[in-house]
């Protein structure tokens, strides 16, 4: 009991010693997932909206990114690595960045291709019965009613991203993760427990802020 509280203590006082540290290790982590995320949602909405066009190249996508998913996430910032090296890039930013989008996919274009797919057709035929044309529908009633899916991917892969970039430490990226990195190369369990627990406020956080998001962005009378 008395090792448990002196180890609280130190890992409260090391949270007190290093505010500036750990607030510039969580800008770098918000930085490289935001903007992964940002690139992820660019490239994943739209694809998963034409994927509902297309129903055999939504197999192979989806079977594609699931894939993906799969990797341990060690394993896909180390090939990341040997990639961008031949640009010079093999260490850093970059290869996390990619490894991040990457993973990101999988719950975006999914929630997207679901979503647009089950939209009510019902609904559709109402929107072509008073003359919108395909494009107008689309952004007029069905990305409105099924935004509240979309966001749900986009919520599922920042959470996810959150913790995956921990990894990116290793790989010189920066982040919350160099905590943990350099915690368990000195031995030091404050360090460790501390970026653990960041983390876990991060990532929290920042699913509590885009549910608000999700519920300003979602139209009255859609669920």
């Amino acid at each position: 009991m008395n090792k448990n509280s002196n180890l609280s203590r130190e890992v409260i006082g090391y949270f007190q010693d290093n505010v500036q540290l750990l607030i510039e290790l969580t800008v770098e982590h918000v930085q490289l997932v935001g903007l992964a995320v940002i690139v992820a949602i660019i490239i994943g909405v739209p694809l998963g909206i034409y994927l509902t066009t297309n129903e055999s190249l939504a197999g192979t996508v989806l079977n594609l990114a699931g894939v993906i998913m799969t990797i341990p996430s060690i394993a896909l910032f180390g090939i990341m690595v040997p990639i961008f090296s031949v640009i010079n890039q093999g260490i850093g930013f970059l290869p996390a960045f990619v490894a991040l989008i990457l993973y990101s996919q999988l719950p975006i274009i999914r929630n997207t291709y679901t979503a647009i797919k089950n939209v009510d057709p019902q609904i559709r035929d109402a929107a072509e019965g008073i003359g919108m044309k395909t494009s107008q529908r689309l952004f007029r009633v069905e990305i409105p009613n099924t935004l509240p899916v979309i966001m749900a991917g986009v919520r599922t892969a920042v959470v996810l991203n959150i913790g995956i970039g921990v990894i990116a430490a290793f790989i010189g990226a920066g982040g919350l993760g160099e905590l943990i990195t350099q915690g368990i190369s000195r031995g030091n369990q404050e360090m460790i427990i501390a970026g653990s627990i960041a983390i876990s406020i991060l990532g929290i956080s920042a699913d509590i802020i885009l549910r608000f998001i999700q519920t300003l962005l979602t139209p009255k009378g859609f669920t």
